[in-house]
C-alpha cells in the first residue's frame, strides 16, 4: 500500500446506496462528478485536496469523512489502495456521530 497509488472506489455497502439513490438528480450529479474526480487522483492528492475536506473521525481509527458536495459527507475507510464508503450525511455533525 502506497499513497502514491491511485484511489479505487468501493460504492457497495447498502447503506451507502440507499442514501445515494435517494438524493435527487442535481446533487446525485454532484456526488458523481466528485466520484470522478477522486479516481483519478492519488492517495497523496486526497489528502492535499482541500475542496475534499478529508478528515479522521475521533475515536474511530481508520474511519475517515469526505466531501462529495457541498450538502453532502461520506463516512468511509481505507483499505489498501480503495475507498470505502460506508455511509453518507447531509449533515455535517451528523457524519461524525454527533447527532
Amino acid at each position: 500500500m502506497s499513497n502514491d497509488d491511485a484511489v479505487l472506489l468501493d460504492l457497495n455497502v447498502p447503506t451507502f446506496q440507499k442514501r445515494l439513490f435517494e438524493l435527487d438528480i442535481g446533487e446525485v450529479k454532484k456526488v458523481f462528478k466528485t466520484f470522478q474526480k477522486l479516481q483519478a487522483l492519488t492517495w497523496n492528492e486526497v489528502f492535499r485536496d482541500h475542496g475534499l475536506k478529508w478528515e479522521q473521525v475521533k475515536n474511530e481509527p481508520g474511519t475517515f469523512t469526505i466531501r462529495l458536495s457541498k450538502s453532502y459527507r461520506a463516512v468511509v475507510e481505507r483499505e489498501g489502495a480503495m475507498m470505502l464508503f460506508q455511509t453518507l450525511h447531509l449533515d455535517h455533525d451528523a457524519a461524525y456521530g454527533k447527532k
